[in-house]
């Protein structure tokens, strides 16, 4: 079980309040580092990259319950991880393709 998060670029449709494209930041787990979504093809690859998509003016967070999540504090879901006193644990599958320098791993692909 987690929570994913999604990047709404823009704010949803004035007339009929339907969120317009997303993209999806990644999947926090627990007992796991975060699952930081990264996408090349788009010139998605480091936290760095989606730090600066999400401060871009009018862009906002959300989780998949539809919860507004400030930036820092999605800041703080990637990047200050722990699990029962402990570091959370790696990935380390097909999907995984690098660890990130905390708390992240760098996970590509289709996730659920």
């Amino acid at each position: 079980m987690g929570t994913n998060y999604y990047l709404h670029s823009k704010p949803d449709c004035k007339c009929c309040g339907r969120p317009f494209e997303t993209l999806h930041i990644g999947k926090s787990s627990g007992g796991w580092c975060f699952s930081l979504h990264v996408m090349p093809d788009d010139g998605i690859n480091t936290l760095d990259d989606w730090r600066a998509l999400w401060k871009a003016p009018g862009a906002v967070i959300r989780n998949e319950y539809g919860e507004v999540v400030p930036s820092e504090d999605m800041e703080r879901v990637i990047t200050q991880r722990e699990w029962k006193g402990a570091l959370p644990k790696r990935h380390d599958d097909a999907y995984c393709v690098g660890h990130g320098e905390g708390t992240w791993d760098y996970i590509i692909g289709e996730f659920s």
